[in-house]
């Protein structure tokens, strides 16, 4: 690698820092209000939003390392093409697609750099948040102490808390049970507390009464108590999750067992074969979107009008690829042989690329007779 290679590259680097730490702060802090607002609305502390908040990352990498990419190429090339120096390179004989290199080294180390996120830690990370969110729907703290707010915990179960002291101590509770066909069940009381024993969810309740509708019969019968233990059940709050989404399957399963990733994510095979494909297609996108970012810039040259327009026209070009992006999504999720067309948007880049390299090529060829005629005239 030559020096002026090294070159490229540290400057690249030294941008793409910046504008991956802004674009993740800037999407990571909008997620993080709304996992704030779930998550501590729902009882929970400061440290479970900051773990929630952190297993988030790696899917946010995943979407803005690209764009980083596109923008830090752009960036560069534009800060050289200001200050001359590509100007001194190419009359040094360097050819476009020479100038080009540089920045293909930097797309290659970004794709590798972001194929970590999408092949294994996004993957991982969002695996471990849905077992953390299992965790937590077991927490009856978190879940169901929630005062003035009807409440159903699981199907035909309603719960109602008036009050809930800082001993923990429930006020004024009603729970109505409709999950037997044949009766419903209403319980009420001044004070109870809920506790879990072993698999069982247990509400004991203080001077209370209890009504008993028979449906078939159409009796009501109601039953003062002083003390009343009340078993929800153990599968109430049983939440354990036997599927996951695609997105949070590892990669090395959809690759080796492709049919246990179907039946883990409830999904068919094209389904999984396109989330697979996707993954693979991140990194070659993160390459495309830095080459797109300098092509961009350089098919510019000299121009007295500046460089706004060609800005543009680089963002017009990302945002035909995610055109393209979208076309070909729902195709390849229910078609399997589809599945190219996956990458179909990196290809339509590099195509741009390669036309605008081309072009630059052509304008260098053209302008050197364009000069001695107007020396000869």
């Amino acid at each position: 690698m030559s020096k002026f290679d090294r070159y490229i590259l540290s400057q690249c680097f030294s941008v793409y820092g910046f504008f991956t730490l802004v674009f993740v702060l800037l999407v990571w802090i909008n997620r993080a209000v709304i996992l704030f607002d779930e998550l501590i609305g729902d009882g929970h502390s400061a440290w479970v939003f900051l773990e929630f908040s952190s297993l988030a990352l790696p899917s946010v990498f995943a979407a803005v390392l690209p764009l980083s990419s596109f923008a830090a190429t752009l960036y560069v090339t534009n800060r050289l093409s200001n200050e001359s120096e590509l100007a001194v390179m190419q009359a040094t004989g360097f050819s476009p697609w020479r100038l080009a290199r540089p920045f293909a080294y930097f797309g290659l180390l970004s794709a590798l750099f972001l194929a970590v996120f999408t092949l294994f830690l996004a993957p991982l990370a969002g695996q471990k948040q849905t077992y953390r969110e299992t965790e937590l729907s077991s927490d009856l703290a978190a879940k169901l102490l929630k005062d003035g707010v009807f409440q159903h915990p699981a199907d035909g179960v309603t719960l109602y808390i008036r009050e809930i002291l800082a001993t923990g101590e429930l006020k004024d509770t009603y729970i109505s049970d409709r999950r037997d066909p044949k009766q419903s069940v209403t319980h009420t009381a001044s004070t109870g507390y809920l506790l879990r024993q072993g698999d069982r969810n247990i509400v004991v309740l203080s001077d209370g009464q209890t009504q008993n509708y028979e449906k078939e019969t159409e009796t009501l019968s109601i039953t003062q108590f002083a003390d009343w233990t009340y078993d929800l059940g153990s599968d109430i709050f049983d939440n354990a999750p036997t599927k996951f989404a695609i997105s949070k399957v590892p990669t090395s399963t959809i690759l080796l067992t492709p049919k246990l990733a179907q039946q883990i994510s409830n999904r068919p095979p094209a389904f999984v074969n396109e989330e697979l494909h996707k993954r693979l297609h991140g990194p070659v996108l993160a390459f495309t979107t830095a080459l797109v970012g300098f092509g961009a810039i350089f098919v510019a040259g000299f121009s007295r009008f500046g460089v706004g327009r060609y800005i543009l026209f680089g963002i017009f070009v990302l945002v035909l690829m995610k055109m393209i992006e979208s076309a070909v999504t729902g195709p390849t999720r229910t078609i399997y042989e589809l599945w190219p067309l996956i990458y179909a948007p990196s290809i339509f880049g590099l195509a741009c690329v390669c036309m605008m390299l081309l072009w630059t090529q052509r304008s260098r060829k053209i302008a050197p007779p364009i000069a001695e005629t107007g020396a000869a005239s």
